[in-house]
């Protein structure tokens, strides 16, 4: 069975993410389909909705598959080493074509629904749908493990990531993306990263309602739901710390601010801030600072210059990338050898060649959007 299942039921349009065994992450051929998909329904008047959800697994039933499920642990990194290390074009092809579908997805003049349930990484945010107030809805779940952990690998919160968590609450982006912290569904409200909370056990009745009821079924049902939202516990952040110390205007002063705080709760969060890669977390925060006020699609060719520049700004095999992917997946002795190891021994002259286009601007991969 394809790794994308798309169906139209009533006027609804719905994607199903069909590798569970991978946690559902993008392959280049998933990210075709994908697109292929929404274009075609974009412009299709019996189409009047979208929803997206991922399947998991569950061998309790017969079919050893369940409806709902992960829904995406976002890029398959696994072939992001294998085709930096081989040179292969197809590393090009998918990140232009990922951050194409980001924005065709942030558009999308219909309705969009995405079930978040389970794990929620990385590419999964970017399919998630992240803009457009009104036309799109982000239902999590107690179940819900959502996070943006790319500086995990020597990477960077990507797939428009300088847009959304730039446009989180106070500082809660550079938080999010700094410490690779993984939040629930209640967090992921409260962060502006989810619209509606229900209880898992609800989603095939959901799914349902919209591809039989459409849009205005769904919202009905959910505002049945939400009478009962405030006895529901909130999961809160520490959103005074999180706002004082991580507005500071370096990684590196972030990092003296979490010493100095001395708290088991900054203790922590400097603990996680260190396990990164020191000049990817320098980056992200200035991808946060410049994406806080810019266009998604000029966030996104942003990124897709920076993601260049994550494979070819070192010689291949050298790069931050390729060493993260390397000790968390393949080699899997999650001992990165980062160069440099401290954020206070990053060349400030290096974070900034990130965001030097390597392409003029007739000839951006996204010239496009």
């Amino acid at each position: 069975m394809s790794d994308i299942v798309c169906e139209v039921r009533g006027r609804t349009g719905l994607i199903t993410l069909n590798r569970p065994k991978a946690l559902n992450a993008l392959s280049l051929g998933m990210v075709r389909q994908l697109a292929q998909a929404l274009l075609a329904w974009r412009d299709d008047p019996a189409v009047a909705a979208v929803a997206i959800r991922g399947q998991g697994r569950d061998s309790s039933s017969p079919s050893g598959s369940a409806p709902f499920g992960n829904f995406s642990a976002g890029g398959d990194i696994r072939f992001f080493h294998q085709a930096a290390l081989a040179g292969d074009p197809q590393l090009e092809d998918f990140f232009t074509e990922e951050y194409e579908l980001n924005f065709i997805v942030d558009t999308f003049p219909k309705p969009y629904v995405s079930f978040l349930d389970g794990i929620v990484i990385g590419g999964g945010m970017g399919i998630a749908g992240h803009g457009r107030a009104g036309q799109r809805m982000r239902v999590v779940t107690e179940r819900t493990r959502m996070s943006m952990p790319e500086t995990q690998i020597g990477l960077f919160p990507d797939v428009g990531g300088g847009y959304f968590l730039g446009r989180c609450p106070g500082r809660l982006g550079e938080y999010l993306a700094l410490t690779c912290n993984v939040i629930g569904g209640a967090q992921a409200v409260a962060a502006n990263l989810a619209d509606v909370l229900v209880e898992s056990p609800r989603l095939p009745s959901l799914w349902d309602a919209l591809a039989e009821g459409g849009i205005q079924a769904l919202e009905s049902r959910l505002a049945r739901l939400r009478t009962d939202e405030a006895a529901q516990p909130q999961e809160l952040f520490e959103r005074e710390r999180i706002d004082r110390l991580f507005s500071l205007p370096t990684v590196p002063a972030i990092a003296a601010a979490l010493a100095a705080d001395g708290s088991p709760w900054a203790l922590e969060t400097l603990d996680a801030v260190r396990k990164r890669s020191p000049l990817m977390q320098c980056v992200t925060l200035e991808q946060l600072r410049r994406g806080r006020t810019m266009a998604l699609a000029d966030v996104l060719r942003m990124e897709r210059d920076m993601v260049r520049h994550c494979f070819h700004l070192r010689a291949a095999g050298e790069g931050e990338t390729v060493e993260g992917i390397r000790a968390l997946a393949i080699d899997k002795d999650n001992r990165p050898n980062w160069r440099p190891a401290r954020v206070e021994e990053v060349d400030p002259q290096e974070v900034m060649a990130f965001f030097a286009s390597p392409w003029p601007a007739h000839a951006h991969p996204l010239r496009a959007l």
